[in-house]
Order: C-alpha cells, then sequence, then structure tokens
C-alpha cells in the first residue's frame, strides 16, 4: 500500500537551510557574486570550500561508508534552494548532484569518495541543455584512448575529472588535465559552460554510460526545479521588500492595488512551485514514479522562475536595470536554468509520454 509524500520540511532540514544560508551570507555576498561575474575566475572556491570542508555538503548523496554524509535528494534540494537564492558561483549542482549519480550508477567508490571531500570536483561531460530522455554525442574510444570534441559543459574549467561518454558504450574518467577545456559565451555567467577538446586522452572506464548518464540527467533536472524554486523565491521576497520601502506620491508602491495583484499571482505561482520542486525530490529519493515527478516539476519551474526574475527586475524600476544591483544575475539564471537539462517543452511532452496522454 503507496503512502502519501510528505513534502513538508523536517526540523533537520530547516536547520540545514539555516546552516547554508548564513554560511552563504558570510561568504557569498551579492557584491562578492557581481564582482566574480565581470572577472576570469567566476568560480567561488573559498565559498566551495567552506561548504564542503566545513559543512560536508559535498557528499550529501554519498553512502557514509564511502565518506559521504548518506543523506537524501531532499536535504540536496533544500542546499540548491539556498544556492539559488544567493546565485551561488559554485559546482554544486554539477558536481556533488550530475557526477556524483553518475558515479553511483557506476559503482566507482573511490571516485565518489573523493569528489564527497570537496577537494576534487567531478563534471559530466555531457551538454548541459540535454534532457534526461535525449540523446547525448560520445567522443571515440580507441585502443584505451579518447578523441573528440563535446560542447556546453557546464564547470568544466573548474573540474578535475571529466566524466565522459564514448562510443564504445563506456563511461570514462579522464583527468580534466589531459583535456583542453576552452570556454563558452553563457549568458549566465555564474554557471560558465566551456567545449571540452579530447586528443587521445587516456581514460579509465568506470562501466556502461546509458544507465549512469540518465540517471545523472534525472537527478539533476529534478533537483534543479529546486535551485529555480530559490531564483523565484528570492525574486519574490526581495521585490515586496523593495515596494514595501519604495514610495511614490507619499505612499509605499507596495500599496497600489495593480502591483498587489501582481505580486500575489507571483506568490501562487511560487508556491505550486515549491510543491512540485519538494515532489520531485521526494520521489526521487524514494524513488517512485520519479521520472514524471521530474518532468512535471521541470515542465512548471521554468516559466516560474523566469517570470519571477523578469518581474523583480522590472518592479524594482530604474536601480533594477543598472549592472550594479544583482537583480539581472537572477534573471540570467532563470534564463539559463530554463534551457538546462531540457526545455518546459520537453518535459510537458515527457509528461504527457508518460501518462499516455496525446501531446500536440
Amino acid at each position: 500500500m503507496s503512502t502519501q509524500p510528505d513534502l513538508l520540511y523536517t526540523e533537520e532540514e530547516e536547520a540545514l537551510r539555516a546552516a547554508v544560508r548564513d554560511l552563504l551570507a558570510d561568504h557569498c555576498d551579492a557584491a562578492g557574486v557581481l564582482a566574480r561575474a565581470e572577472s576570469d575566475e567566476p568560480h567561488d572556491r573559498e565559498t566551495w570550500k567552506a561548504l564542503t570542508d566545513g559543512m560536508g555538503l559535498a557528499g550529501l548523496l554519498v553512502p557514509e561508508a564511502l565518506g559521504g554524509q548518506g543523506a537524501t535528494h531532499r536535504e540536496a534540494a533544500v542546499v540548491l534552494e539556498e544556492l539559488g537564492r544567493a546565485v551561488a558561483p559554485v559546482p554544486y549542482l554539477t558536481s556533488a548532484v550530475t557526477a556524483t549519480e553518475a558515479l553511483l550508477a557506476c559503482g566507482a567508490d573511490d571516485l565518489l569518495t573523493e569528489l564527497a571531500t570537496g577537494r576534487r570536483i567531478g563534471a559530466l561531460a555531457v551538454a548541459l541543455h540535454l534532457a534526461p530522455g535525449g540523446a547525448w554525442k560520445t567522443v571515440r574510444a580507441e585502443n584505451g584512448t579518447l578523441r573528440g570534441e563535446l560542447t556546453g559543459i557546464a564547470d568544466a574549467a573548474v573540474a578535475d575529472v571529466l566524466l565522459v561518454p564514448a562510443d564504445d558504450g563506456g563511461l570514462y574518467a579522464v583527468a580534466a588535465d589531459a583535456v583542453t577545456v576552452t570556454p563558452q559565451v553563457s549568458l549566465d555567467l555564474t554557471r560558465p559552460v566551456a567545449t571540452v577538446t579530447l586528443h587521445g586522452a587516456s581514460g579509465r572506464r568506470l562501466g556502461e554510460a546509458e544507465p549512469a548518464v540518465r540517471r545523472a540527467l534525472r537527478g539533476a533536472a529534478g533537483l534543479l526545479a529546486s535551485e529555480q524554486l530559490g531564483v523565484a523565491d528570492w525574486a519574490l521576497t526581495e521585490t515586496v521588500r523593495y515596494l514595501k520601502e519604495r514610495k511614490q506620491f507619499n505612499r509605499p508602491v507596495g500599496g497600489f492595488q495593480a502591483l498587489k495583484h501582481r505580486l500575489a499571482q507571483l506568490w501562487l505561482e511560487v508556491v505550486n512551485l515549491r510543491a512540485a520542486a519538494r515532489n520531485a525530490a521526494d520521489a526521487l529519493t524514494a524513488d517512485a514514479e520519479a521520472d514524471l515527478a521530474v518532468a512535471v516539476a521541470q515542465a512548471y519551474a521554468a516559466p516560474v522562475a523566469v517570470r519571477a526574475a523578469e518581474e523583480a527586475l522590472q518592479l524594482h524600476g530604474g536601480i533594477g536595470m543598472t549592472w550594479e544591483h544583482p537583480a539581472h544575475l537572477y534573471l540570467k539564471r532563470a534564463k539559463a536554468d530554463s534551457i538546462a537539462y531540457g526545455t518546459a517543452g520537453a518535459h510537458r511532452q515527457a509528461v504527457g509520454e508518460l501518462v499516455a496522454l496525446p501531446t500536440p
């Protein structure tokens, strides 16, 4: 007999949220993120070290026997909510979720232990835009060496090990210093992408690429909804705060009925997004109808996150249009996330297929 999922946050999850939010307030303020986004080194290694060495968050999904925390996707989702609220330029989604999920499918215990410490960063060499059900590009495997080029690889510039799918059906671990990483122009400067070129790089075969990549993409897509929730929640909270303070005609702008209606509608959408994201995290934890839960969450998350960020930028008025205000970082993250791990349209089609509902 199946039980209904409990989507409310537990006391432990709320405690985790508070700890992560406090840490990000100390290490990842808006001014610092803005400065890094305009520099040649967008990744915040100090914050990453605090999250991993100080709190052990890189190993949340890794079993305790392998040096991890043995936690679930629900806890990882809480962390991603807070990282989304701060648009933190750290490779948590790509290393602690995507790469870790792929390694869990392969049973690569030694690499899992290394990623769990956070001292090594992993990246799955599959384009960031690829949906869980999509076909990924591979490289050629020839006599133990790998040759080819892969584009749109998120956080490749900061990775120590790349998990590369090859045309022989295997997933290979390749040291980052054995490949050429060329930065690509990315809308979201807090999560840069790059082209990875392999010129006869040696790799260690970990296992079959098919189940590993599909598990990794499903987990990443499901937990990305929590990051999008964090972006949307920040946009709503900061906009409400600003409109309470900003005055026009000697009264708070937030008191105007038209703006109240817009914010009320946005609040409803964010609440619904929270339910969808929590359901996806819970389904991944229980591995019960996770494909459907992830597809539903991603079909809903992207439009809400983008609209929330757009409303924040517009309702902040002139200050919201400046580079000095962080609103543009949230809009760029929301827009980039809207095509990461599949577009909303692709996930809506997946929902139709999963429930045998014809789609246009």
